[in-house]
């Protein structure tokens, strides 16, 4: 049997990031930026819940702080699913027969 989680359960990595790794390490998200070696606009962009955490910052988040890049792509995986689960009445789609 498969454990369902809530919804509410599901936030997005870079909300978390920015409250539990980037504020309490005293950065800035420029300097974030700066540390990580990615432009400040993706930082911005990752931190603000308005782009996903990609594979390749979740590794750079991993040699930074030494989070795992896995757990914070399952995180990922749980807020996508969340989010399209609170929409799963407007998915349309045509039953295929066994």
């Amino acid at each position: 049997m498969a454990i369902k989680l809530h919804a509410s359960f599901a936030v997005h990595p870079g909300a978390w990031l920015r409250a539990e790794i980037v504020t309490p390490h005293g950065l800035s998200v420029t300097d974030a930026a700066a540390k990580l070696r990615v432009t400040r606009q993706a930082m911005s962009n990752l931190l603000g819940s308005r782009a996903g955490l990609s594979a390749e910052m979740a590794i750079r988040f991993e040699k930074a702080f030494g989070l795992q890049a896995d757990t914070l792509m399952r995180m990922q995986a749980a807020y996508d699913l969340a989010q399209a689960r609170a929409r799963e009445g407007e998915i349309e789609v045509e039953r295929v027969a066994a």
